[in-house]
């Protein structure tokens, strides 16, 4: 009977998949979606490129599709996961945008979606390129290949995993055309360069105008005191001139003081006159805004100064009325555009009600005073203006921009980014890119404001990420979840869900491309989930992170030795060895300084690191990059009124710092070292200063200082070097960061501690797998606590000794073990080796996935389930109870993630078995006694 529910759920599954897809992407029948779960099999579920019956390319797997549209430009036009039927994509927008020599380009995308909740796909053939964008000119599709190399180290590692993770990657190729260029030089243009066709500086009102003026009150004036385009008037009332419209005219321009003027909708601006509609640009001084009326409704933008003079613009340009506002004539910044079918009859200058006409408002409001000081019509731009510019802008034609996208075997994950290349004669700046907007699908719709919204079911991760030891850190780095401000049927009333995308960094990259060169910005990587469960999504999340930074499976059972003198790190060596550690660390405070660049110091820890091989350990030691200040003009400047993140912090690229990065290189050539616990790493603090080597201000400064050290740690990858480094650089190659703690912390009674340690790692491991972060033990006092903190005589101590080591080793977490020795006896030492052989019986089930069963809180039992169904070990269930008194509980067991959906073998922590039945909601019923403060574990095959 179970078989024929499976059946028929895989029927439904595969037949409302397929009809979900029908509308957006028809791609051949060929492969169809997944039925199977891609946590537990992921072997047929290959990345490829497909074109549909409608000619779009469809980057696709057995879980999740990308359709790109490549005419009349490339464009994502679907996004969705393939097992859910969900689309993620509403909205068409640029595949990127970029700022090159000042002037900021949108590579690819359509224009012309009348709305943006949805995306229908017959929309898409009468949508068009934007003429200045980059337009999509080829492509291709290879395989992936690795972003740098990765010296594996097996030993540490439960299996093998492959580098690059497989699948396909696709490049869209894409350049300016004559028609870009030959706009770009009209836009840029200034208006001094186009005929005057009509100029007004109100010394008298000139005779073309006619006053419109409303009856509210005897004072309202288009002309007050005897001042022309002096406005005195009502708030909420009508007070403007207008006069016909010349044939010619292409841009109409006015300089405005708001004065004393206090209304919004009725604030002084400009107006248009069709025969069917106004469209109105003003200043809102109300409420510190300008508003553009398109005809239909309203836009606003902010930014609006209290009592200082703007200049509003609007152009007509090829079937478009385009409005713009600026403070000083030069920076302009865009508020609207609008199709039009006809030219304009009139133009209007003053207040004018919502809709551009002549209408009161119920509420007149309060006098105030603006002025109109200056108003232009303007005609097109001379020949020889526009000669010249075109000329100026040609360079431009050789510059590619490519965008990269990947897609990987078994995985709802893409990846993307962009390369420039330079094939001009003349070097370009990058100022700035977007490799990423994104109009994604709104998780929850509200009317009211917010404080926090839900954000959409996708993780973003990239590799330019620094600042802390979680991935949310992007936020600060290179992602936003931005409000859209196309997006205007949306229900929010102010119009501010976080449902845009961009991936973009928060200065510069301000990076210079000679002839020939090229330029790559960061990556991001897109996992579409189709689950809100939080399990679920933490598993996916962590399957990700081993899948592209398979080095985090690296996880070496570790001591840190707190003496760096040579007999104390050998006899750290010795113990580690015998008891079947693999990793001895030179910790904080003991003296290793690999900033010590003598021959002496070189030469000693050769001969250390030699020796901890000939015992089969890797050695390393601590180093404090930031948090700390090293004078000499090397420190960091900040921006007036920041400080660096940790208080303080040296310039990565002054010249203290690049020499310290070459010190480091020359260590660990020259000595053989295999560790670097990075302490205090990059926290992406910005420096102002001139006068340093590296970069040349503040725009370049954060990219060029995260490249230095990120390039370091990709050399650490090529040379097996480990990576401790508490900041998320895992994508950049380090191994580990902190799992969650406090330090102080390590300083209260002991039996406080098992069950805080316990927690931290129930909490760590929701979005880091157990081999991603560390903990910490301290086998000697650590920020005091005195005797009843300490663990030290480890004989003395021997309960707690062994709780620690089933918290850490029963999670597959490593831990800084801190002291001068792993065992100072028979017994201690046979209980360490009790514990590092249970970890290395069980190491791929306890280095791979778990579930989380219960919070530790000290009132009852807790655990969590290690799940692994590709092992032979299909799971390892680890239980503890942290109260005086034995006790037995049944718990429902959830293994629906260890594959086993029948029946699964449970083998106690005495090697007997039993048989037991899976119940048809995938959970196993099983009655356990723990020992009072002790554990219990099974293995479930």
């Amino acid at each position: 009977m179970k078989k024929i529910y499976v059946l028929i759920y895989v029927f439904l599954v595969i037949h409302l998949n397929t009809l979900a897809q029908r509308d957006v992407a028809e791609v051949r029948n060929d492969q169809l979606p997944a039925g199977n779960d891609w946590l537990l099999n992921r072997s047929n579920q290959p990345a490829r490129v497909q074109a549909n019956e409608e000619g779009h390319l469809v980057l696709r797997n057995g879980l999740v599709s990308r359709t790109f549209a490549t005419v009349p430009n490339g464009a994502t036009i679907g996004l969705e996961h393939l097992q859910t039927g969900e689309s993620f994509l509403r909205s068409v927008r640029p595949e990127a945008a970029i700022q090159l020599d000042g002037i900021r380009f949108e590579v690819g995308g359509l224009t012309g979606q009348p709305i943006h909740n949805y995306l229908l796909p017959e929309w898409i053939a009468s949508m068009k390129a934007n003429p200045v964008a980059f337009k999509l000119v080829t492509h291709t599709v290879e395989n992936t290949k690795e972003r740098f190399a990765w010296k594996k180290r097996a030993e540490w590692m439960p299996k093998d995993m492959p580098w690059p993770a497989p699948g396909k990657e696709l490049v869209f190729s894409y350049q300016l055309d004559e028609e870009a260029i030959q706009v770009l030089s009209e836009r840029s243009i200034a208006d001094e360069s186009r005929k005057i066709l009509f100029e007004d500086a109100f010394a008298i009102l000139h005779e073309n105008w006619q006053r419109v003026e409303s009856e509210a009150h005897e004072r309202n004036s288009f002309i007050n005191e005897g001042k022309a385009g002096e406005i005195m008037a009502l708030a909420n009332t009508a007070v403007y001139a207008e006069q016909p419209v010349l044939p010619e005219a292409r841009v109409f321009l006015a300089k405005i003081d708001p004065g004393t003027d206090r209304s919004s909708s009725w604030g002084p601006g400009l107006g248009l006159v069709f025969s069917d509609k106004v469209i109105k640009l003003n200043l809102r001084p109300g409420n510190q805004e300008i508003g553009f009326y398109d005809g239909q409704q309203e836009q606003r933008m902010p930014g609006l100064e209290s009592g200082k003079p703007v200049w509003l613009r609007m152009e007509l340009r090829q079937g478009q009325l385009q409005a713009t506002w600026s403070y000083d004539k030069e920076d302009w910044q865009p508020v609207g555009a609008v199709p039009i079918q006809q030219a304009p009859q009139t133009v209007r200058i003053g207040k004018m009600d919502a809709s551009g006409t002549d209408k009161d408002h119920t509420e007149k409001g309060e006098f105030g005073r603006s002025k109109i000081e200056v108003f232009s019509m303007l005609g097109e731009i001379s020949p020889d203006a526009k000669a010249a510019d075109l000329a100026s802008y040609r360079y431009l034609l050789d510059i590619t921009v490519n965008v990269h996208y990947e897609l990987y075997d078994g995985l709802p994950v893409f990846s993307k980014w962009l390369t420039v290349e330079n094939n001009s004669d003349q070097p370009v700046m990058v100022n700035s890119f977007t490799s990423e907007i994104l109009a994604v699908t709104e998780p929850e719709s509200t009317v009211d404001s917010r404080e926090q919204w839900q954000l959409p079911n996708v993780t973003i991760e990239t590799d330019y990420n620094f600042g802390g030891m979680t991935s949310e850190n992007v936020l600060r780095s290179s992602i936003a979840w931005k409000p859209d401000p196309l997006y205007k049927t949306q229900v929010n009333y102010e119009r501010t869900m976080p449902v845009l995308l961009e991936v973009s960094p928060k200065y510069g990259p301000e990076q210079a491309l000679n002839p020939e060169a090229s330029f790559s910005s960061y990556r991001v990587w897109e996992l579409l989930h189709d689950s809100w469960d939080r399990e679920r999504k933490g598993l996916e999340h962590r399957r990700m992170m081993r899948s592209l930074a398979p080095w985090v499976t690296e996880n070496p059972i570790l001591m840190h030795v707190r003496s760096a003198e040579t007999e104390a790190v050998k006899k750290a060596i010795d113990q580690s060895a015998e008891v079947g550690f693999e990793m001895v660390i030179m910790t904080f405070g003991s003296g290793f300084n690999a900033e010590d660049a003598s021959p002496e110091n070189l030469d000693r820890m050769k001969e250390l690191a030699d020796y901890a091989h000939s015992k089969g350990i890797a050695l390393g030691g601590y180093s404090l990059l930031a948090s700390r200040r090293v004078g000499g003009g090397n420190d960091v400047v900040m921006p007036e009124g920041m400080t660096p993140r940790f208080g303080n912090s040296p310039c990565l690229e002054s010249g203290w710092g690049q020499q310290y990065f070459e010190t480091l290189y020359n260590l660990y050539t020259t000595t053989g070292l295999d560790i670097l616990e990075h302490d205090g790493s990059y926290p992406g603090d910005v420096c102002t200063a001139s006068d340093h080597p590296g970069h040349k201000g503040l725009a370049d400064s954060q990219w060029n200082q995260y490249r230095r050290i990120a390039e370091f740690y990709q050399w650490a990858r090529s040379k097996g070097i480990y990576l401790n480094v508490p900041d998320y650089y895992f994508l950049a190659g380090s191994n580990k960061t902190g799992m969650g703690y406090r330090e102080t912390n390590w300083s209260l009674p002991r039996a406080q501690q098992e069950i805080i340690e316990r927690q931290n790692i129930y909490d760590g491991t929701w979005t880091k797998t157990p081999s991603m972060g560390w903990m910490f033990v301290p086998l000697v006092q650590y920020h005091g606590g005195g005797e009843e903190a300490t663990i030290e005589p480890l004989k003395a101590h021997l309960p707690h000794y062994e709780q620690r080591l089933a918290n850490l080793f029963g999670a597959g977490v490593q831990a800084c073990y801190r002291g001068p020795q792993l065992y100072d006896a028979p017994e201690t030492k046979a209980l360490v080796e009790k514990w590092v052989g249970f970890y290395k019986k069980h190491r791929e089930v306890l280095d791979a996935d778990l579930i989380h069963l219960r919070r530790p809180d000290g009132r009852d039992w807790d655990g969590m389930l290690h799940v692994n169904p590709s092992g032979e070990e299909k799971g390892l269930l680890m239980l503890y109870n942290p109260l005086n008194q034995e006790i037995t509980r049944t718990l429902r067991v959830p293994v629906y993630y260890t594959g086993l959906h029948e029946q699964v073998q449970l083998e106690d922590q005495w090697g007997i078995p039993k048989t037991l039945s899976v119940a048809r909601d995938y959970s196993l019923k099983v009655e356990v006694t723990i020992p009072a403060r002790g554990y219990r574990y099974f293995v479930l095959k």
